[in-house]
C-alpha cells in the first residue's frame, strides 16, 4: 500500500496552472489536503457514519457519490454493524478507485473491518450523474456537487430523490457561498487564514486558487434549499458549519 504524502503539488511556481484534476498526484496527497484545506472535515466524515446508522432501512443501499478514498463509507462501515449492508462507491476518478479498494483491503488487513463486512461494498469508476441510483436510503455526497456543471446539478438531485425509499435521506457537504458581500469576505479570508495555520505558503494558495476557479462553484443555502425543493425533497436543513464549509440533510416524505 503506498504511504501518504504530504501536499505540496503547488509548492513550487509553475508556468501555467492546469484546471484541477483528481488524478494520481492529488490522490497520493489527498488525505492531508483535506485535512489542511476543508475546515470541520473530520467532523463532518464522523457524522456522516452517525446520521447513515439513523436514517438507514435494512435491505436498501447506501450510495456515496465522489467517494473518493473511501473516507465517508468507513464512516459508515464503524457506525452501521449489519452484516447485510450494502454501500456503493462511485467515483468517475480511476485512481481513486484504485487507492480507495487499496484503502479498504488495509482495514480488513488491520483488522479495523471484517472482509465479510467490506463484501458488501461495491467500487465502481462511473459517472453519478448517469448511474443508476435504486433502492436506496441513504446518498451521501461530500464535496462531490461543487464540482458538477450547474446545469447537473438539478437533475441529479431529482434522480437521487426518485431512488431514495420514502423517509431516505441525502447528505450533502459543500463549500458554500454568502449573498452579503462582508460576511462572505470575512468567512473567505478566514478560510486563508485556516490554510496559512495549516502550512501552506502564499504562493500554494494562490496556485490552487487559479487551478479550482471555473472547476468548483460555491452556492448559498438559500440556493440549495430552493433545489432540494424543486427536486421534490420535503424539508432540508444545515446541521454543520465551520466557517465557509458546511454539510445539509434532506429527507425524503414517507
Amino acid at each position: 500500500m503506498k504511504k501518504e504524502q504530504k501536499d505540496a503539488i503547488f509548492a513550487n511556481p509553475l508556468d501555467k496552472v492546469a484546471t484541477f484534476s483528481f488524478d494520481e498526484k492529488v490522490v497520493q496527497v489527498f488525505p492531508d489536503m483535506i485535512k489542511r484545506s476543508v475546515p470541520g472535515y473530520s467532523n463532518m466524515i464522523g457524522m456522516t457514519g452517525v446520521i447513515a446508522r439513523r436514517y438507514w432501512q435494512p435491505g436498501t443501499r447506501i450510495y456515496d457519490l465522489g467517494c473518493s478514498l473511501g473516507a465517508s463509507m468507513l464512516s459508515v462501515l464503524h457506525q452501521i454493524p449489519e452484516v447485510g449492508l450494502e454501500i456503493i462507491g462511485l467515483d468517475n476518478s480511476p485512481a481513486m478507485i484504485e487507492r480507495c479498494q487499496q484503502v479498504l483491503d488495509q482495514q480488513v488487513a488491520e483488522k479495523q473491518l471484517t472482509e465479510v463486512r467490506c463484501q458488501g461494498v461495491h467500487l465502481e469508476c462511473a459517472d453519478i450523474c448517469t448511474a443508476p441510483i435504486e433502492n436506496a436510503s441513504v446518498v451521501i455526497l461530500n464535496f462531490t456537487f461543487q464540482f458538477l456543471p450547474l446545469e447537473q446539478r438539478l437533475p441529479l438531485l431529482k434522480r437521487i430523490h426518485d431512488g431514495l425509499a420514502p423517509g431516505g435521506v441525502i447528505v450533502l457537504s459543500e463549500k458554500v457561498r454568502f449573498d452579503h458581500s462582508e460576511q462572505q469576505d470575512a468567512l473567505f479570508d478566514l478560510h486563508l487564514d485556516f490554510k496559512r495555520a495549516n502550512g501552506y505558503s502564499e504562493l500554494e494558495i494562490s496556485q490552487k486558487r487559479a487551478a479550482l476557479e471555473n472547476f468548483l462553484q460555491a452556492e448559498s443555502f438559500e440556493t440549495h434549499h430552493q433545489r432540494f425543493k424543486q427536486a421534490g425533497f420535503s424539508q432540508s436543513s444545515v446541521w454543520f458549519q465551520y466557517l465557509n464549509f458546511a454539510s445539509l440533510l434532506a429527507i425524503k416524505a414517507r
